[in-house]
């Protein structure tokens, strides 16, 4: 997976806490993929997620399946 071409973002929600992530949603429909890094170290590691199992996660997060964040 390359993230030359991928577009990073960061949620409105943080607040430049530093303890922050980005993704890079633009290559879901090119790749299938959500790469999401660390914003800290934005030449560190990506991880790379299928496209169902970042959208799985978020609507578990957004239903408060893991209780208070």
């Amino acid at each position: 997976m390359t993230t030359e071409d991928s577009q990073w973002f960061t949620s409105s929600y943080s607040s430049n806490g530093g303890q922050c992530i980005e993704v890079a949603a633009n290559l879901v429909a090119t790749c299938g993929v959500v790469p999401v890094r660390d914003s800290k170290n934005p030449t560190g590691p990506v991880l790379d997620f299928p496209a169902g199992s970042f959208a799985s996660f978020v609507a578990s997060v957004k239903a408060g399946e893991f209780g208070a964040v």
